[in-house]
This record gives structure tokens, sequence and C-alpha cells, in this order.
């Protein structure tokens, strides 16, 4: 009897939010999973089922989405890497393909995620970054808000940044690190970096919209502070909108890999 040899693949990937319903398969629109799927099943002759780190909403882009799928067809990663690029939309790539041990599961191993979302802080809205960021024309006080950043590092419940009316099991999450810049020769962008071990749904985005009042002046510290400690989505403001927040990075423990195209370093 032929033993059949089932491989556990790896991809690495980017893409552009704006046109996708997020990455997971809905009913009804377009979603990144889909696109891919779809692809890689016409490629290996079976149906692929991917598993991602992380699902991203709507309008939400990444620089650095993980996913795997098992296969049991032999076809070179190099020819998996050009089929699927050539055959999904140009807003979406996989920069990198690799064999990885049958062990490895994307979300499960997931040792810190990293977001950024971006601001675009300027009377005169800018149509060229209207994809990418959110347009907030009020001056924002930079020092007010990043005083608040050393409120959320640490493990702490995150009720209050939850999506309203989701229903998970616990709120509580760990916050490695949180800063907040002007970008470097681009003075009118605002950067607010975030890296947790894993976060709820609209989390970022809400923590982003409470962080905008408080540059504003309409919140204070205290009020922010006070925001967190009731672990009620009711009293905090409204997420930012979606179009401002990137995956950014991902990291696991170190894995036997088995093959992988390209070979060079990528980086986007």
């Amino acid at each position: 009897m032929t033993q059949i040899n089932v491989r556990n693949i790896r991809i690495f990937l980017a893409y552009d939010g704006t046109n996708y319903l997020g990455w997971q398969i809905q009913p009804k629109g377009p979603t990144i999973q889909g696109a891919i799927q779809e692809a890689l099943s016409k490629i290996l002759g079976h149906k692929v089922r991917l598993k991602s780190a992380g699902r991203t909403d709507t309008g939400v882009h990444a620089f650095y989405q993980v996913a795997h799928f098992l296969t049991t067809s032999q076809k070179p990663l190099e020819i998996i890497y050009k089929a699927v690029n050539a055959m999904i939309p140009k807003d979406i790539v996989v920069w990198k393909v690799e064999e990885v041990d049958f062990k490895f599961h994307s979300q499960r191993d997931v040792i810190k995620k990293t977001y950024i979302y971006y601001i675009y802080n300027y009377p005169v809205r800018n149509p060229l970054v209207r994809f990418y960021s959110w347009w907030v024309p009020e001056k924002l006080d930079l020092k007010a808000m990043k005083a608040c950043l050393p409120l959320i590092i640490g493990e702490k419940d995150f009720a209050s940044f939850r999506k309203s009316g989701s229903d998970i099991k616990t709120t509580v999450r760990t916050i490695y690190m949180a800063n907040l810049k002007r970008v470097p020769g681009r003075k009118h962008i605002i950067a607010f970096e975030i890296t947790g071990k894993g976060f709820m749904r609209y989390m970022v985005r809400n923590i982003v919209g409470a962080l905008v009042e408080v540059g504003k002046g309409s919140i204070s510290l205290e009020d922010f502070k006070k925001i967190l400690e009731a672990k009620d989505r009711s009293l905090a403001p409204p997420p930012a909108p979606p179009q401002g927040l990137f995956l950014k990075k991902i990291e696991y423990p170190s894995i036997k890999v088995l093959g992988c195209y390209p070979k060079f370093k990528v980086e986007l």
C-alpha cells in the first residue's frame, strides 16, 4: 500500500483590506481567506482549508499575516508560491511559503502579535491616505495621549475595549508594549503601535478611539483610567475606523522548517 505523505504548509502574506469583508469567509462578499483558498485549491487539486493566526475585520490591512494548511500534493514550494501569486488579486500577496513541522498551528502557537494604527492629524484631509489612516482634523495633544499608555501595559481586563455585544470567555489580555509617535519625515502621521499576547475584536480600535478623545481634550487621563477600570464597554468612546489598522507582525517559537521559497529575507 502506498503511504500518503501529508505536508504542513505555512504561508506569510500581506494585503490591502479595503475591498474585502475581512479575513474570514462570509456568506456574501469577497474575503482574503476566500481568495487564497480558491487559488490554492485549484493549484493543488483538492479543497484547501486555511487556518490563520487570527482574523482581521472589514477594511483592516496586514503587512504580516500567517496561515497554514495541509496538503497531499507534492508540488514544489516554488511552484505553489508562483502559481498562487499569479492567481490571487493584486491587493494580496503571499510573500513566503514554507513547509514546516506537522505540529505547527498558525493560531495556537502565536507568542505575540503587533498592530499599528495610523492617524492623519491635519486640518485638511489627504485623499491619498484615506484608505490607510483615520483623518482627525483637530489638534491632538500627544503628551496627554502618551500618558495613558502605561495604564494598558501588563495583564489587564479590557472589557471596556471589547466589541459591543461580543460574547467571549474572558476579556483579560496581556499587553507587552505600546507606543505613540509621529512618523519621521511625515509629521502629520501619528502611529500607535501595540504588542500583546492576543487581542479581542475591535480592541485596538477601541483603545485608539479613547486615546484620540484624550488628545482632543474631551476626556482626561483620569477619565481614561476610570473607563479601563470600569470594565464597561458602554462608558468608552466609539472605536476608531478600520482603515487605519494594520497587522504588523506575528511572533512564533522556533520550529523546524523543511523548506522555504523564496530563500531571501522579505521585508514589507
